[in-house]
């Protein structure tokens, strides 16, 4: 998912879109390829936007990355759901591994998160110190994803896998924006049983200081 437009992230994101962007000195979503080629994936949807035409010249066909990659543009910020669906309409079939292109996921998590998933219907990476909607979590399975009470542990991280059970709930949501959030929710209350797999620590570009923060570690050491 590459079509945000990072506005907390202006004004760089008038000019650049929030996906190649680094921390580490490295374009997120060249960090994010290359950990889902390391994964086993040999081919990846990228969904564009704001700015799209750069992600793509960024990207090119994927032979860096040793990936073959596909572009599909989403016209309007119409939320997540709405990027699934264009995945969906480009040729992608179920299951899906989705994942925001602006988030460095720490190393090997995308692997244990596909592999964790691979038999469910649905899941939901969550994560003990992430930015995302709270999710409450029993027995390995997402009892709820937007919970009132604050004092769950873990939220929702921009990573998801999307059986073919769940694809119906992508539709007919309120919006836009459409979001997954709501469609995972659905699918629960429907009575599909969505995994919950815990990942690491998740590292996201939220305003401009931050990208001084994620590409110079040494400016916070004392001298």
């Amino acid at each position: 998912m590459a079509a945000g437009e990072g506005r907390r992230l202006r004004p760089l994101t008038e000019r650049w879109p929030k996906p190649v962007l680094p921390i580490d000195g490295r374009p997120v979503i060249a960090t994010l390829l290359r950990e889902l080629a390391a994964a086993g994936f040999a081919g990846v949807i990228v969904v564009t936007g704001h700015l799209g035409e750069e992600v793509e010249q960024l990207l090119g066909d994927g032979s860096a990355f040793d990936l073959e990659l596909r572009y599909v543009r989403q016209p309007e910020p119409d939320g997540s759901a709405d990027v699934v669906l264009r995945a969906l309409q480009a040729g992608a079939e179920p299951p899906l591994l989705v994942a925001a292109a602006d988030t460095v996921f720490a190393p090997g998590d995308l692997r244990r998160f596909a592999e964790a998933s691979a038999a469910t219907v649905g899941a939901v990476a969550s994560a003990r110190a992430v930015d995302g909607a709270p999710v409450e979590v029993e027995d390995g399975r997402i009892v709820r994803i937007v919970l009132a009470d604050p004092r769950t542990p873990f939220r929702a991280a921009p990573l998801w896998t999307i059986g073919a059970q769940v694809l119906p709930h992508l539709e007919n949501l309120p919006g836009p924006p459409f979001e997954l959030a709501v469609a995972f929710q659905r699918a629960i209350d429907a009575g599909e049983a969505i995994a919950a797999v815990e990942i690491g620590n998740t590292r996201n570009l939220t305003d401009p200081l931050d990208l001084v923060r994620e590409n110079f570690p040494y400016l916070g050491h004392d001298r």
